[in-house]
């Protein structure tokens, strides 16, 4: 089958479109977060001057050729993430690169960065790297559990593993959303979100208050810029995905803004009322709460 080769453009149009919002997303999140604290916060343009700022610089420092292809396996999985699943239901501009069975790729490109990540820290030189790296897929790995069972509970109840026929299943009204047609699935995915998302009180594999080590110290310059684009384009491709999924998708693009800030904000709400979790913790309440939802969601489809 021959490719169509105007989808690349809108694609790209895309990835502009949603790095810009994940960039403003981030910076008006971290002033909600000020604001519970009675602090000001960041100017709303900061992400973007922080950015500029590093991506003109260059480091001297050497580690070896894994280390530095770490941002870049994080910003691959967060971009391949968004050009495989449908933006926008409907729209054969905003398809992107979607196809029949993009639901289980979306699921590789989920864990891809992670695990680069792993690799590019591993070849960091720091004597606590290997603890950190176990501490962090620990974590991940049991939150993405029950997102995968919550996923594999809607391939069967739709009977495809394509997004985009996904989305199509829940057009004509509210109630066709998996929301309401696969409640278990929803809260599982919704609580492995919450994991997935690494904020409060999931958010010790980085530590930002307490921990002065780490990717945010150890890359720096250009590949801390990269780990910065990423961080704008990773959590709403993570987003889009939940949207599609469980949410009922987006016809246009100010729907889609209103339902990815509101599907965002569900984590960011938690992060700013629960204390951290320690790692042994966090992959506790994974498997009491949210593994059962979705082993409870695959056992009633």
């Amino acid at each position: 089958m021959d490719f169509d080769w105007i989808r690349i453009p809108y694609a790209l149009l895309t990835l502009f479109i949603v790095f810009n919002y994940g960039l403003l997303l981030n910076a008006l999140i971290a002033k909600i977060a000020a604001r519970v604290g009675r602090r000001h916060g960041i100017p709303i343009w900061q992400n973007y001057i922080d950015l500029i700022k590093n991506y003109g610089l260059r480091s001297s420092i050497t580690h070896g050729a894994m280390y530095y292809l770490g941002p870049v396996f994080r910003l691959s999985g967060g971009v391949g993430l968004l050009l495989f699943v449908p933006t926008i239901h409907g729209s054969l501009m905003f398809a992107n690169l979607s196809f029949a069975g993009d639901l289980i790729l979306a699921l590789y490109f989920v864990f891809f960065g992670t695990l680069g990540m792993a690799l590019g820290a591993g070849e960091s030189g720091h004597p606590h790297a290997a603890i950190g790296i176990s501490r962090g897929l620990s974590q991940v790995t049991a939150a993405e559990l029950p997102f995968a069972l919550a996923v594999f509970s809607v391939a069967l109840q739709y009977q495809t593993l394509s997004v985009s026929e996904i989305v199509a299943a829940q057009q004509g009204g509210m109630l066709n959303w998996t929301l309401f047609t696969n409640p278990f699935a929803v809260a599982a995915a919704m609580l492995s979100f919450l994991g997935s998302m690494m904020r409060p009180p999931f958010d010790v594999v980085i530590a930002p208050q307490e921990i002065p080590i780490g990717p945010p110290t150890e890359y720096h310059s250009s590949y801390l810029a990269l780990m910065q684009t990423n961080r704008a384009i990773f959590p709403i491709a993570k987003v889009v995905v939940y949207m599609n999924l469980f949410f009922g998708g987006a016809t246009s693009w100010p729907l889609f803004c209103v339902k990815v800030f509101l599907i965002y904000m569900v984590s960011v709400l938690v992060g700013v009322v629960f204390p951290r979790f320690r790692v042994e913790q966090s992959v506790r309440w994974f498997l009491v709460w949210a593994l059962p939802l979705g082993v409870v969601a695959i056992l009633l489809v």
